[in-house]
């Protein structure tokens, strides 16, 4: 991709006269598990078709944990790789932050499994809870930690099994979801701005038309909840999709705004991998080329917090980033939440 022809920007922390570090991504790393699941294959359990699924989502395949792994399986997989990509230790973390839905159990959190998973034995660990927002939500929560010279090593993680709370009798949801996790080292790059400004929001007057309706203190488990399939993902699709193209677009130009920045400045677009037609939608209403908007939903579905994670680490990888380019991830989940971050590469 042709990078972007001006470079300059205005960083927003800089311009309130805050004194802390910066914060970047030195590193990332993702991991899908082997097995694929194809549209094909689930039209041979549920009533449904390629041309139906690929028509209204643009997804065509999913990858699904072996039914041995858990959550901090793929999260320690996607770890070990970012760290070894920055030639860092696991000893050398501070701390482990870790954005799921799909915790290997309430507790203990998914980040301390992690910890002990990959040897990261004085790192402090805890998971945060904001769905399909949940990696720039953690990016945030772990830059404030290197900004303010609390922690010099901050890993984060985006990780889901999904597919262990999908419902497979309802069309309308289990085609969407996938497995998977994708991991970021936080760490201060001399002379680099790295994150420049994240934009967060929430409305939670829409907490139930994307939820899990049963498992937690409202309505604990019981034979009952377990019968009524009250612990499997519950979706009103429409409602989704509107609000989130309006809260992601929203959230992006929020961002590029406080960084004095044009869509033609951003070298990619990351967004959430959730419906093409939303990913498509977003990247109009910003005015962004086709060519600046990352894709990998085809391949892998949703996969929540792990999302952009993983799309960032496949773009990275592709050679699509490179030093310096700016990049722009936008993200939307339930809760609702949303958010965007501008990051110099």
């Amino acid at each position: 991709m042709t990078p972007p022809t001006a470079k300059a920007f205005r960083n927003p922390r800089a311009q309130h006269g805050f004194q802390g570090r910066s914060c970047s991504i030195i590193s990332v790393g993702a991991y899908v598990p082997e097995r694929v699941l194809t549209n094909t294959e689930l039209s041979r359990m549920v009533d449904t078709s390629d041309e139906w699924i690929v028509t209204r989502t643009g997804i065509r395949e999913r990858h699904v944990a072996a039914s041995d792994q858990a959550t901090s399986d793929l999260a320690a997989e996607a770890a070990r790789q970012a760290l070894e990509r920055a030639a860092i230790p696991a000893e050398q973390v501070d701390l482990i932050i870790t954005a799921t839905v799909t915790p290997d159990m309430p507790f203990p959190s998914t980040s301390c499994l992690v910890q002990e998973k990959i040897g990261a034995r004085r790192a402090a660990a805890f998971d945060i809870e904001a769905a399909c927002s949940g990696f720039i939500y953690a990016l945030e929560i772990g830059q404030q930690f290197i900004m303010s010279r609390s922690y010099d090593t901050v890993l984060v993680i985006g990780a889901e099994k999904l597919t262990g709370i999908v419902d497979w009798t309802d069309r309308n949801t289990c085609v969407l979801f996938g497995d998977g996790a994708g991991a970021a080292v936080l760490h201060n790059r001399p002379g680099s701005h790295g994150l420049l400004t994240v934009c967060m929001g929430a409305d939670g007057s829409k907490g139930n038309v994307l939820c899990v309706p049963a498992g937690g203190s409202r309505v604990p488990a019981s034979t009952d909840s377990v019968g009524g399939r009250q612990h499997f993902i519950r979706m009103d699709g429409k409602e989704t999709f509107k609000y989130a193209v309006q809260a992601m677009h929203a959230a992006a130009k929020e961002a590029l705004a406080r960084c004095e920045l044009d869509i033609s400045q951003i070298s990619l677009v990351i967004p959430h991998q959730a419906n093409l037609r939303i990913i498509d939608a977003v990247g109009e209403r910003l005015g962004a080329r086709p060519e600046q908007v990352f894709k990998n939903l085809d391949r892998l579905g949703n996969t929540s917090a792990a999302s952009v994670a993983i799309a960032l680490d496949e773009a990275v990888s592709a050679g699509r980033v490179k030093r310096g380019d700016l990049i722009l991830l936008v993200v939307f989940g339930a809760g609702f939440t949303w958010g965007a971050a501008v990051i110099e590469w």
